[in-house]
């Protein structure tokens, strides 16, 4: 009877080592996947937030921009209607066709000069709301190398 009280001790022992390995291994999991839990909620709050911060640049860069294109809008009309006046007082046909000449030059020049302008906001726009979502693609990149290497 020695003989199985100790086989039976030693399965006994053998399976609680086993249930207490077995144990651990589940704890460790489940810490590990708790900890991945939370670094992904981690990174979808940073990336919400990244994705407001980007839509409030973009808004201003909006207002920025409507209040240029509102700004040249109203110049060239003022602009058009002195034009307009001065060429209906003109004296002659040649000097009507001066003020139209310097008129159309002024004009062109003014709209090339706030063509650059509207294109260099629009791309400073761009640029400053891309900023803090092109973050998130390297945070995602190192959340599942960290995720791997674990």
């Amino acid at each position: 009877m020695t003989k199985a009280k100790t086989a039976a001790e030693k399965a006994s022992a053998t399976a609680e080592t086993t249930f207490k390995t077995g144990a651990e291994a589940f704890k460790a999991g489940l810490e590990k996947a708790v900890a991945g839990y939370d670094s992904v909620v981690g990174y979808g709050k940073d990336t919400a937030e990244a994705y407001m911060k980007s839509a409030t640049i973009a808004g201003k860069g909006l207002e920025s921009i409507n209040s240029e294109l509102y700004s040249y809008s109203k110049g060239a009309i003022e602009e058009s209607i002195t034009a307009g006046k001065a060429l209906l007082g003109s004296k002659s046909v040649h000097e009507a066709f001066e003020l139209q000449t310097d008129f159309a030059k002024s004009a062109f020049e003014s709209y090339v000069e706030e063509l650059t302008k509207f294109s260099e906001l629009v791309t400073a726009t761009a640029k400053d709301s891309f900023a803090p979502i092109q973050g998130r693609y390297q945070a995602w990149v190192e959340l599942v190398q960290s995720a791997r290497a674990a």
